[in-house]
């Protein structure tokens, strides 16, 4: 099958999406580490179960790294590695049919729009206005802002998450369907 469709059907309208609800919340809320606790910052969407908030989050999936000084660095390279992986499965025909061109799709909307954060992202804190590239690009971030109370737990809070990492999250998902139908097959 061919990437294009997909890439222009889904792939841009959602990174564009993630783009603008991550815009939207730089605008709408303080930075993280303003004087207001997290419990202040949120804005309830639904009672008891979602949340919109911003998060800065220079590490991996759940925060892991968050706060290293090398994460900011490493990251950009691990999304330049996952398209080269990408590029081998599509040469490959790793990814089959429809399903596995839906999850290439998310998944490079994903790795886009979370590169997109980590590269431009420090070089808007007004902290950073006229600093070094490497400076401006050291202090790289992902925008996280969906905040979910997982029912059932006494108010525990799954980390927050944007639009790309749901479009990861269901790649994944759907690359596991993808993998066991192949394999059922033979």
């Amino acid at each position: 099958m061919r990437l294009w469709p997909w890439l222009v059907g889904l792939t841009l309208p959602l990174y564009i999406l993630d783009q603008v609800t991550k815009f939207w919340v730089i605008r709408t809320f303080p930075v993280p580490w303003a004087d207001a606790p997290l419990d202040e910052r949120r804005i309830e969407v639904i009672p008891g179960f979602l949340n919109w908030v911003r998060v800065h989050n220079q590490g991996v999936a759940f925060g892991m790294g968050n706060g290293t000084e090398w994460a900011p660095l490493v990251f950009p390279f691990v999304s330049l590695v996952a398209f080269v992986l990408i590029t081998i499965g599509l040469k490959t025909r790793f990814f089959v049919g429809k399903l596995g061109m839906l999850a290439v799709s998310l998944l490079i909307t994903g790795i886009c729009g979370n590169l997109t954060d980590r590269l431009i992202q420090g070089s808007l804190l007004e902290e950073m206005e006229g600093a070094p590239l490497w400076e401006r690009l050291k202090e790289g971030y992902v925008v996280d802002f969906v905040d979910v109370v997982v029912p059932f737990t006494g108010g525990w809070h799954w980390p927050s998450f944007n639009v790309a990492d749901s479009c990861i999250c269901i790649a994944a998902v759907l690359l596991f369907i993808v993998g066991w139908k192949e394999e059922s097959k033979r």
